[in-house]
């Protein structure tokens, strides 16, 4: 019989599953956000906007995603749980729809010597693979061409608890590629001994200069002075070679001091361990310029730099060593190994090709794998962890990028949305948090959260579509067409600063003069060189402030008031004011709850169970002692004025008994940058990356120098702020400072006196000059990139 046909016309009903196609947040209420409730399309392109620290980021990463990865832990074994990060659910009422969230945020790679970019992409491992089936000679497994892995030997016997348990004699060895001299760092250290001591002077009359020995602090000078292996009185000069071994290198050696049993060691392997083995960016500046005057770092010569030893260095596949591939600009490297055709290694080819094409394809071809990790910008580490989800066929995934764009020249700007696109094509869901309009234009959904910053934000102000924004009157859709105009005169230079015959990374050989007492701007498209000009080429010692896109490392005890320095004067103003020690008035010294240790909050840790914070019982979260709270300062005890925002504690400082000077002046600096509505006493752990940038800009405003080197001060910022940034910029040119911005931001390049435009591409393809002159000049011939894009930018 056949098959009937269906004549009958009702309309086809969905599938219940089908129904799930939004993602709903209703009463949030992370950080700043009030009670916001949202609902999101799945499989759409959804951007999320605002000025800095409105709450995009709390309400994308604090909570859709991070509820999103909580629900994935709690998949997985108590065991298993016990080794992972034990988040705690959001403050939310309801978060339905949830899919897996995959999370490419701006935080920089780690910045361990040892970490690469081959080895954060998976790059390295292969080609490890590769070398140990085809290299020849051949010398051992994948570790032989490891630089992480050591060499290693032993024997002796060992004694096994089974039967009769009779020892066997054994022998281990492990061959490892790390180059022993400098243990796979790719360089080695040297100490300047003229800048520890005064060798015409004796212990006891002040021979150190290291920061923080004074002649009287006991654990380490009079360590020295009283250790019996040394003359106090006597001119480090006129040492023995035995006393300057004992000095300069003996190993650790328990010796009495006054009846106190300490630990010796002689004044290089102390100054390695107390200086040396911390991270540069998280020392105090003193301590900064202390190690900067005192060690200098040098390429490895028994490696070369490449970190591998002589073996691994030994072994060729067609003539081209591992450290050879390495070295290689992306780009080329993939066109290597596409020549390579060997059956016997085609998977691990076809993983190893995908892999740098994927580099090249989303404009990173002009690395090389040995690049350090931690020398690469925040959009560079973004889209170095976008690399292993380029070809992933994942669909129904949550994607989560925090301004893709950041770093990019607008010409690469379209790569990343047709990337972005592409990501949403196959069926994820793609949230992006984001200022530029390029990125807003072709989102399916936009939630705009304002109106303002901190406390003034955390509402969501529009939802829809980009025309809807547009025509919706909030700060975003008014200023998302807004277009800077070419100025009509710009200012005359004081002076140039010369540099000759730079060739630092990618530069060939540039020499170029660099205008002072005006606002210029270096540009070009990413890999072009400007980072290498600008602070890898400018003289020592030409008075340049230099402030980096290096993120600001906090804990929960770090806020705006420690990181800047403004709690030194307000301590100092407390103390005078009662007459006790500064100290005081520090959480995080004599001042602190005993309860809490001058947190807040008392933490209890729930092994694989998220932990939980609950405020203090003895300060009520104010951090301090009740006796500390007595003492006042202008009718406020010090907890209330860290509550404080800058703009409230601006005018505290500014007049009456509380006026203190030199606290007035860093709060007008933060005031500066946009920074009034923030507390004093809020986390940095809670600040967004837009803030904590401007934080970092407020602090090196009151450096000395004539010189002011901003890389990329734009991230972060919304097109409101970037308004107010060029203010900044222009008052302090008008203040006659110089001032020289790398930067892709449109606005600020029209606002310039002067553009340095490097090119014409990327890596090899770039490191020259190919524009110097006003924007004006820029935009009437068309020459470059950079001119193509703002003169359709500026509209001429």
């Amino acid at each position: 019989m056949s098959r009937a046909t269906r004549t009958d016309t009702q309309p086809f009903a969905p599938h219940v599953a089908d129904s799930h196609a939004l993602i709903r947040v209703h009463g949030a209420r992370v950080n700043n956000l009030k009670d916001v409730s949202v609902e999101i399309p799945k499989r759409r392109l959804t951007v999320f906007t605002g000025v800095s620290g409105s709450g995009k980021s709390s309400l994308v990463f604090g909570t859709i995603a991070a509820e999103s990865q909580r629900l994935i832990n709690e998949t997985y074994s108590a065991f298993v749980q016990g080794f992972m990060p034990t988040p705690a659910r959001p403050e939310v009422d309801v978060l339905e729809g949830l899919t897996t969230a995959i999370i490419v945020d701006q935080q920089r790679m780690g910045a361990d010597p040892r970490s690469t970019v081959g080895t954060v992409t998976d790059a390295n491992a292969m080609l490890r693979i590769l070398f140990s089936r085809l290299g020849q000679p051949h010398i051992g497994p994948p570790s032989a061409f490891a630089f992480n892995v050591a060499s290693v030997r032993a024997s002796g016997a060992i004694t096994v608890e089974r039967g009769a348990g009779k020892p066997v004699k054994a022998t281990y060895s492990r061959t490892g590629g790390m180059c022993p001299r400098c243990e796979g760092r790719g360089t080695v250290s040297d100490i300047d001994l003229t800048q520890l001591y005064d060798d015409s002077k004796s212990i006891a009359e002040g021979a150190f200069t290291i920061p923080g020995w004074k002649s009287d602090s006991w654990w380490t000078v009079r360590l020295y002075a009283e250790s019996g292996f040394l003359d106090p009185d006597k001119p480090i000069r006129e040492y023995t070679a035995k006393e300057m071994h004992d000095f300069l290198h003996r190993e650790p050696t328990k010796v009495k001091v006054e009846g106190v049993n300490l630990t010796y060691e002689g004044l290089i392997p102390k100054i390695r361990k107390s200086f040396l083995s911390k991270d540069r960016e998280a020392m105090q500046p003193h301590i900064r310029a202390f190690v900067d005057r005192a060690v200098t770092f040098t390429a490895c010569p028994e490696c070369g730099g490449t970190r591998l030893s002589e073996a691994a260095r030994s072994s060729k596949i067609a003539g081209i060593g591992i450290a050879d591939a390495c070295a290689m600009q992306i780009s080329d490297l993939a066109a290597w190994v596409r020549d390579l055709d060997e059956p016997s290694v085609a998977p691990l080819l076809a993983a190893l090709r995908q892999t740098l094409d994927s580099f090249v394809e989303i404009g990173l071809g002009y690395l090389s794998l040995d690049r350090p990790a931690g020398t690469l910008s925040g959009g560079e580490a973004q889209r170095t962890k976008m690399i292993r989800h380029l070809g992933s066929s994942l669909t129904d995934v949550t994607y989560v990028f925090d301004e893709p764009t950041t770093g990019l020249h607008p010409h690469d700007i379209q790569r990343m949305n047709d990337l972005l696109l592409r990501l949403r094509d196959k069926g994820n869901t793609v949230l992006v948090v984001e200022h530029k309009p390029e990125v807003i234009a072709i989102a399916d959904h936009v939630v705009d959260l304002g109106p303002g910053a901190g406390a003034a934000g955390g509402t969501v102000c529009f939802e829809g579509t980009v025309e809807g924004l547009r025509a919706g009157g909030t700060l975003t859709g008014r200023h998302l067409d807004d277009r800077a105009a070419l100025k009509e005169s710009v200012r005359k230079p004081t002076g140039a600063l010369e540099i000759r015959g730079a060739t630092a990374h990618n530069l060939r050989d540039v020499d170029v003069d660099i205008p002072l007492g005006v606002l210029v701007v270096v540009t070009g498209v990413a890999g072009s060189g400007k980072s290498s000009l600008v602070h890898g080429s400018i003289p020592a010692g030409a008075g340049v402030v230099s402030i980096d896109q290096g993120a600001i490392r906090g804990s929960r005890r770090s806020n705006p008031a420690t990181y800047t320095g403004l709690l030194d004067p307000i301590r100092k103003a407390f103390a005078k004011a009662n007459g006790v020690r500064p100290a005081l008035f520090s959480a995080n010294s004599e001042g602190a709850c005993p309860t809490c240790n001058g947190v807040g909050v008392v933490y209890t840790d729930l092994a694989m169970m998220a932990g939980v914070a609950v405020t203090c019982e003895e300060c009520e979260g104010k951090r301090f002692q009740a006796a500390v709270l007595e003492h006042r300062l202008g009718g406020r005890d010090i907890s209330e004025v860290l509550a404080m925002s800058v703009d409230e504690a601006r005018e505290f400082f500014g007049a009456g008994e509380a006026r203190t000077p030199a606290a007035h002046r860093v709060l007008g600096r933060l005031a500066d940058v946009g920074l009034g509505y923030l507390g004093l006493g809020q986390p940095l752990t809670t600040l967004s990356g837009g803030e904590r940038q401007r934080l970092k800009l407020a602090t090196h405003m009151g450096e000395k120098g004539g010189v002011y080197v901003l890389d990329e001060p734009t991230t972060g910022l919304h097109l409101a702020d970037v308004e107010q940034l060029l203010g900044l910029l222009d008052r302090l040119v008008d203040s006659g400072k110089s001032v020289i911005v790398v930067e892709h931001h449109q606005a600020v390049m029209a606002h310039a006196d002067w553009i340095i435009d490097l090119g014409p591409g990327a890596g090899h393809d770039g490191g020259r000059i190919v524009f110097e002159g006003t924007p004006a000049d820029l935009v009437a011939a068309r020459s470059t990139l950079t001119g193509e894009h703002l003169a359709a930018y500026v509209g001429a």
